[in-house]
Protein backbone atom coordinates (compact mmCIF):
# COMPACT_ATOMS: atom_id res chain seq x y z
CA UNK A 1 0.00 0.00 0.00
CA UNK A 2 2.86 2.32 0.87
CA UNK A 3 5.72 0.90 -1.70
CA UNK A 4 4.92 3.47 -4.21
CA UNK A 5 4.08 7.65 -3.78
CA UNK A 6 3.10 8.27 0.01
CA UNK A 7 -0.37 8.63 0.70
CA UNK A 8 0.49 12.20 1.99
CA UNK A 9 1.87 12.99 -1.11
CA UNK A 10 -1.08 11.52 -3.28
CA UNK A 11 -3.53 13.65 -0.37
CA UNK A 12 -1.66 16.90 -1.47
CA UNK A 13 -2.15 16.43 -4.27
CA UNK A 14 -5.87 15.19 -4.38
CA UNK A 15 -6.74 18.35 -2.54
CA UNK A 16 -4.95 20.59 -4.73
CA UNK A 17 -7.36 19.12 -7.43
CA UNK A 18 -5.25 16.33 -8.93
CA UNK A 19 -7.80 13.46 -9.94
CA UNK A 20 -5.52 10.74 -10.43
CA UNK A 21 -4.34 10.81 -7.09
CA UNK A 22 -7.35 10.52 -5.17
CA UNK A 23 -8.33 7.63 -7.63
CA UNK A 24 -4.95 5.73 -6.31
CA UNK A 25 -6.06 6.37 -2.53
CA UNK A 26 -9.38 4.90 -3.26
CA UNK A 27 -7.86 2.35 -5.49
CA UNK A 28 -5.23 1.58 -2.34
CA UNK A 29 -7.60 1.54 0.18
CA UNK A 30 -11.43 0.45 -1.34
CA UNK A 31 -11.10 -3.25 -0.16
CA UNK A 32 -9.52 -2.90 3.00
CA UNK A 33 -12.43 -0.16 3.55
CA UNK A 34 -15.18 -3.46 2.28
CA UNK A 35 -13.60 -5.84 4.58
CA UNK A 36 -13.74 -3.18 7.71
CA UNK A 37 -17.60 -2.41 6.31
CA UNK A 38 -17.75 -6.65 6.18
CA UNK A 39 -16.66 -6.80 9.84
CA UNK A 40 -19.26 -4.67 10.88
CA UNK A 41 -22.25 -5.35 8.24
CA UNK A 42 -21.66 -9.17 7.24
CA UNK A 43 -23.11 -8.75 4.33
CA UNK A 44 -20.29 -7.83 0.84
CA UNK A 45 -22.58 -5.91 -0.62
CA UNK A 46 -24.11 -3.68 1.90
CA UNK A 47 -20.25 -3.07 2.90
CA UNK A 48 -19.65 -2.11 -0.85
CA UNK A 49 -21.95 0.52 -0.37
CA UNK A 50 -20.62 1.37 3.08
CA UNK A 51 -16.98 1.66 1.17
CA UNK A 52 -18.68 3.92 -1.55
CA UNK A 53 -20.37 6.22 0.74
CA UNK A 54 -17.20 6.56 2.97
CA UNK A 55 -15.12 7.42 -0.28
CA UNK A 56 -18.12 10.01 -1.28
CA UNK A 57 -17.71 11.82 2.35
CA UNK A 58 -14.13 11.85 1.71
CA UNK A 59 -14.26 13.32 -1.46
CA UNK A 60 -15.76 16.00 0.00
CA UNK A 61 -14.02 16.56 3.51
CA UNK A 62 -10.61 15.31 1.73
CA UNK A 63 -9.09 19.41 2.45
CA UNK A 64 -9.98 19.27 6.17
CA UNK A 65 -7.54 16.23 6.91
CA UNK A 66 -5.29 17.91 8.97
CA UNK A 67 -2.76 15.35 9.10
CA UNK A 68 -2.46 13.95 5.05
CA UNK A 69 -0.33 11.12 6.42
CA UNK A 70 -2.94 9.61 8.36
CA UNK A 71 -5.28 8.88 5.47
CA UNK A 72 -5.86 5.39 6.05
CA UNK A 73 -7.13 5.71 9.21
CA UNK A 74 -9.32 8.66 8.91
CA UNK A 75 -11.21 6.93 6.23
CA UNK A 76 -11.45 3.73 7.81
CA UNK A 77 -13.02 5.79 11.12
CA UNK A 78 -15.28 7.43 8.51
CA UNK A 79 -16.24 3.74 7.01
CA UNK A 80 -16.71 2.40 9.83
CA UNK A 81 -19.42 5.07 10.96
CA UNK A 82 -21.22 4.47 7.61
CA UNK A 83 -21.37 0.57 8.32
CA UNK A 84 -22.66 1.73 11.67
CA UNK A 85 -25.01 3.81 10.54
CA UNK A 86 -26.23 1.20 7.63
CA UNK A 87 -26.81 -1.28 10.52
CA UNK A 88 -28.75 1.05 12.49
CA UNK A 89 -31.08 1.64 9.20
CA UNK A 90 -31.89 -1.90 8.85
CA UNK A 91 -33.26 -1.40 12.21
CA UNK A 92 -33.13 -5.19 13.04
CA UNK A 93 -30.35 -7.87 13.92
CA UNK A 94 -27.59 -8.32 11.47
CA UNK A 95 -28.20 -12.49 10.65
CA UNK A 96 -25.18 -13.38 9.23
CA UNK A 97 -24.09 -13.25 5.66
CA UNK A 98 -25.83 -16.83 4.36
CA UNK A 99 -24.08 -18.62 1.50
CA UNK A 100 -25.17 -19.18 -1.23
CA UNK A 101 -27.27 -21.78 -1.11
CA UNK A 102 -26.77 -24.97 -3.62
CA UNK A 103 -28.49 -27.86 -4.14
CA UNK A 104 -27.41 -31.25 -1.41
CA UNK A 105 -25.58 -29.24 1.43
CA UNK A 106 -22.00 -30.75 1.98
CA UNK A 107 -19.76 -31.33 5.06
CA UNK A 108 -18.08 -27.57 4.13
CA UNK A 109 -21.23 -26.12 4.29
CA UNK A 110 -21.76 -26.73 7.55
CA UNK A 111 -17.93 -25.47 8.14
CA UNK A 112 -18.67 -22.69 6.47
CA UNK A 113 -21.96 -21.72 8.32
CA UNK A 114 -20.08 -22.64 11.41
CA UNK A 115 -17.17 -20.15 10.90
CA UNK A 116 -19.61 -17.27 9.61
CA UNK A 117 -21.35 -17.97 13.24
CA UNK A 118 -18.03 -17.91 15.04
CA UNK A 119 -17.22 -14.63 13.16
CA UNK A 120 -20.22 -13.12 14.22
CA UNK A 121 -19.53 -13.33 17.82
CA UNK A 122 -16.21 -12.29 17.88
CA UNK A 123 -15.81 -8.00 18.86
CA UNK A 124 -16.10 -6.27 15.99
CA UNK A 125 -12.41 -5.09 16.34
CA UNK A 126 -11.16 -8.35 16.27
CA UNK A 127 -13.40 -9.12 13.33
CA UNK A 128 -11.91 -6.04 11.48
CA UNK A 129 -8.58 -7.42 12.54
CA UNK A 130 -9.25 -10.63 10.72
CA UNK A 131 -10.97 -9.56 7.41
CA UNK A 132 -8.31 -7.14 6.61
CA UNK A 133 -5.86 -10.20 7.52
CA UNK A 134 -6.97 -12.90 5.84
CA UNK A 135 -9.82 -12.11 4.04
CA UNK A 136 -8.29 -9.17 2.32
CA UNK A 137 -5.02 -10.73 2.51
CA UNK A 138 -3.43 -7.44 4.12
CA UNK A 139 0.19 -7.45 5.78
CA UNK A 140 0.42 -6.33 9.56
CA UNK A 141 2.17 -3.36 8.13
CA UNK A 142 -1.02 -2.05 5.98
CA UNK A 143 -3.38 -2.93 8.60
CA UNK A 144 -1.17 -0.58 10.79
CA UNK A 145 -1.81 1.99 8.88
CA UNK A 146 -5.33 1.55 8.20
CA UNK A 147 -6.13 1.11 11.93
CA UNK A 148 -3.93 3.21 13.27
CA UNK A 149 -3.05 0.30 15.97
CA UNK A 150 0.85 -1.38 16.56
CA UNK A 151 1.54 -4.49 14.51
CA UNK A 152 1.76 -5.75 17.84
CA UNK A 153 -1.92 -4.92 18.65
CA UNK A 154 -2.64 -6.75 15.42
CA UNK A 155 -0.51 -9.86 16.39
CA UNK A 156 -2.39 -9.66 19.79
CA UNK A 157 -5.31 -9.05 18.39
CA UNK A 158 -5.18 -12.11 15.57
CA UNK A 159 -3.64 -14.37 18.40
CA UNK A 160 -6.99 -14.12 20.59
CA UNK A 161 -9.45 -14.14 17.52
CA UNK A 162 -7.89 -17.46 16.42
CA UNK A 163 -8.17 -19.06 19.99
CA UNK A 164 -11.98 -17.76 20.36
CA UNK A 165 -12.98 -19.11 17.00
CA UNK A 166 -11.09 -22.32 17.75
CA UNK A 167 -12.80 -22.85 20.63
CA UNK A 168 -16.13 -22.25 19.42
CA UNK A 169 -15.74 -24.48 16.28
CA UNK A 170 -14.72 -27.44 18.92
CA UNK A 171 -17.71 -26.47 20.71
CA UNK A 172 -19.91 -27.15 17.82
CA UNK A 173 -18.36 -30.79 16.46
CA UNK A 174 -15.40 -29.73 14.31
CA UNK A 175 -12.52 -31.18 16.34
CA UNK A 176 -10.14 -30.58 13.86
CA UNK A 177 -9.60 -27.10 14.20
CA UNK A 178 -6.05 -25.52 13.84
CA UNK A 179 -6.41 -21.68 13.36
Amino acid sequence: MLERECDKTLVERAVRGDGDSFTELCRRYYSAMVAIGHAILRDRHLAEDAAQQAFAKVAVSLPRLRQADQFGRWVAAICRNEARDLAQARRRPLPDEEPPVVEGRTDSDESCRAVQEALGRLPEEAREVVFLRFYDGLSYDQISAVLGISEQAINGRLRRAKKRLAQYLRRHGFDEVDL
